[in-house]
């Protein structure tokens, strides 16, 4: 790697960004699927600088439990805090603790990047809600022991069994949560219903030949509720023909797009890679969002990609964007690439293809304020 470091330093030449590191990841048996997701995380800049402040605040704490989350930090800061400006690092603290939190990511075999990803936000969620609650717990505890304060508004409505729950947001619910709201029109009394639910990434259905913009347009299209489908109409009080839509209430900071590219096909009884020609714009314009989001703009900086012509073999590589230049990390490699050069892995036109370096996880920031 020493040579491939120097030369991706030579490439950068004067414009290796001040202050930023670029290092690959060694691979540990099948461990791509980790790597290429880490690599996209690392450079998810508001995620990076987050996870670092954690570590800083959290390092001096000598009993500090050891869990997924600062095992992570731990990374991060590792690579950071580098002397060299490029090279390798072995991510083993990590995904030692990821293996024996979770005996998914046990074994040798093929794991799903989009499961891992999934896995480790939930659990970096939940460990910052129990340490926001814990510090409540202490807050509380100690308040408690003064005298009571009056509160200027009364006190507040309690809830069931005398306990107010206000919801815990976490840093990674204000970096990658958005809300979906899906509306439901009767047909009868034209009364329409909304239900809110959250959203960390989204997965879409894809078709051959298509891009971000129309599956997108198919992940809001309107269906309409009928036959065994109809809906109950709280107005009407009987079941009624619905017509029903998914839209983006509100867009996230982060957006990441999961590619649904692998699929269960009934008739072979078990998944396909569906190696599907998709185009991901590096600039990407949300319509199907709610006032006063309309058009919500994003640029895309990370993209893994899933290497291989089936769903239980192959191997992951990601593409990053730091500081206007394209990065190719594949394991312990890091390349420059050209910004053209991401187009390849838009997925291929034909079924029966030599190019099996398809799109599957895309993240995209936000360009303008999404709070």
């Amino acid at each position: 790697m020493g040579a491939a470091g120097s030369k991706l330093e030579k490439a950068l030449g004067d414009q290796f960004p001040e202050g930023e590191r670029y290092f690959g990841f060694e691979n540990f048996g099948n461990t791509c699927y980790c790597n290429s997701v880490l690599q996209a995380l690392y450079f998810c800049v508001p995620f990076r600088e987050q996870l670092l402040e954690y570590y800083t605040s959290n390092k001096s704490v000598a009993d500090a439990e050891e869990n997924l989350m600062s095992c992570l930090a731990d990374l991060f800061s590792q690579i950071s805090s580098q002397k060299k400006k490029t090279g390798v690092i072995a991510p083993k603290r990590f995904v030692q603790r990821l293996k024996k939190q979770n005996e998914l990511f046990r074994s040798y075999m093929h794991q799903d990047a989009h499961e891992f990803l999934n896995y480790l936000l939930n659990e970096v969620v939940d460990i910052l809600e129990k340490e926001a609650k814990a510090t409540n717990t202490e807050h509380k505890t100690s308040s408690s022991s003064s005298s009571p304060e009056k509160i200027a508004n009364g006190p507040k409505a309690p809830l069931a069994n005398g306990v107010h729950k206000e919801p815990v947001v976490t840093w990674v619910h204000n970096i990658f949560q958005g809300i979906l709201t899906n509306e439901t029109r009767c047909l009868r009394c034209e009364t329409v219903t909304a239900r809110d639910e959250t959203f960390l990434d989204l997965s879409l259905d894809i078709e051959q030949n298509s891009s971000i913009t129309s599956c997108l347009k198919n992940f809001s299209s309107t269906e309409t509720l009928h036959s065994e489908d109809k809906f109950f109409c709280d107005k009407c009080c009987s079941l009624q023909e619905a017509q029903k839509r998914m839209k983006i209430k509100k867009p996230p900071h982060i957006l990441v797009i999961h590619l649904k590219r692998f699929k269960y096909m009934e008739q072979l009884g078990r998944y396909k890679k569906l190696s599907y020609r998709v185009v991901f714009p590096l600039e990407l314009k949300l319509s199907n969002t709610v006032e006063p989001y309309t058009d919500v703009e994003y640029s895309l900086f990370a993209v893994v990609v899933h290497v291989g012509s089936g769903p239980n073999h192959g191997h992951y590589v990601s593409l990053v964007k730091s500081h206007n230049h394209w990065l190719f990390f594949d394991d312990e490699n890091v390349e420059m690439i050209e910004e053209s050069a991401v187009q390849t892995f838009f997925g291929s036109s034909q079924e029966y293809s030599s190019n099996t370096d398809h799109g599957y996880i895309l993240f995209y920031e936000s360009l303008g304020p999404t709070k």
